[in-house]
């Protein structure tokens, strides 16, 4: 590979995942696509053997020695980029000095990945810095692992794959047990809506690994690996040996993997109307069986469904906040988001950030060093 020891630029697109919630660590399905928004890092070299990161977002520059691999500890932002240096380092990887300019138009803790952009820009960026590579599923495998040792959210591979091997124009169907992907056209006929609720989520709070712990004693009590490992028409039975939570835990993640195969089946005829019925079916089990949605999602997703020229809406990402997101038919768009900030502002009293998206590619270096498109 061409020495890239220049300066250079990497964007890193957020993700919205359209079916497909909390299934990834059970080893299910999910549906996400890269959108257009995200994070864009300015690299340039430096003489010596640190590297100091600024954001935009404000706050201190972070800066990293990178004498010898980081250890998990920090408490801010920067505790992203350790994690991916020091799975760098482990390869074997001499990481040179480097000074990277973050710069984002994508809403932090919207729901949207802002986390795994960082992740994979930053790792994209030391594949150029040092002339290596890796294979797009082994890039997202190493960020998915920075994000569980260095921010403690026991995150599946979702964010990270959508954010590493997304492509133009199509949404990702990933199997997260055997991480076979399938690349799904999206028409031209439709559009991609999200609404920020202005809820702040912080998925390292706890409430995203209590789930995670609760399908894994359900998982146990029922001698399976996963909750993966069960059929909508063996719900009952499953039900009848789990206590609550546990049992409505068990039953969003069998249901919603079957929405994801409906949602797919449905897009694929064009059939949005049947899609539309598959997110609001996934909104409400987020809601009332997996319990990590809130007020202001539940009101916009209420809301904007009685729009005209929207096919459904569901919350986004991992709940407790964030954002929804709504497949709308295409000529009507503006209209659409114009309808729908109105009708959320009225809902909530107050001002709701919303915008239009497209499926984008993953990330990728956009201005010098080598070209290194995702797959």
């Amino acid at each position: 590979m061409t020495d890239a020891r220049h300066r250079f630029t990497v964007f890193a697109p957020g993700r919205v995942n359209l079916i497909g919630e909390h299934t990834d660590y059970n080893d299910g399905l999910v549906l996400p696509l890269a959108i257009d928004r995200g994070l864009t890092i300015a690299v340039r070299p430096r003489g010596d053997s640190r590297a100091i990161l600024t954001s935009d977002r404000g706050g201190s520059a972070v800066e990293i020695d990178l004498a010898s691999p980081p250890v998990a500890g920090r408490g801010d932002w920067g505790r992203y980029a350790e994690g991916v240096l020091a799975g760098c380092m482990r390869l074997g990887w001499t990481i040179p000095g480097f000074e990277a300019a973050i710069t984002a138009d994508l809403p932090m803790g919207g729901g949207l990945s802002s986390s795994a952009a960082l992740e994979v820009g930053m790792a994209t960026a030391l594949e150029a810095l040092c002339g290596r590579s890796l294979p797009p599923a082994e890039k997202a495998l190493l960020c998915q692992r920075a994000e569980h040792e260095f921010a403690g959210v026991p995150c599946g591979i979702m964010d990270q794959f959508a954010v590493t091997l997304a492509r133009e124009g199509h949404a990702l169907l990933l199997d997260c047990r055997d991480r076979e992907i399938r690349h799904v056209p999206l028409a031209d006929s439709v559009a991609v809506m999200v609404i920020d609720s202005g809820v702040k989520h912080a998925l390292a709070d706890g409430g995203y690994a209590a789930r995670r712990r609760e399908c894994e004693s359900a998982a146990g009590r029922l001698g399976v690996a996963a909750r993966r490992d069960g059929a909508a028409a063996d719900l009952p039975a499953a039900e009848r040996r789990l206590p609550d939570p546990e049992r409505r835990r068990c039953r969003h993640v069998v249901t919603e993997n079957a929405r994801v195969l409906a949602f797919a089946a449905a897009a694929a005829k064009g059939d949005w109307r049947a899609a539309g019925h598959a997110m609001r079916e996934s909104h409400a089990s987020l809601r009332d069986d997996f319990e990590v949605s809130c007020r202001e999602l539940d009101l916009i997703c209420a809301a904007v469904d009685g729009i005209e020229g929207v096919h459904g809406c569901r919350m986004t990402g991992g709940g407790f906040g964030g954002s929804a997101v709504a497949v709308v038919e295409a000529p009507r768009a503006d209209a659409v988001l114009a309808a729908a900030r109105a009708r959320c502002r009225a809902a909530l009293g107050g001002e709701v950030g919303g915008f239009l998206t497209r499926a984008a590619a993953g990330a990728r270096i956009i201005a010098g060093g080598p070209s290194q498109g995702s797959a």
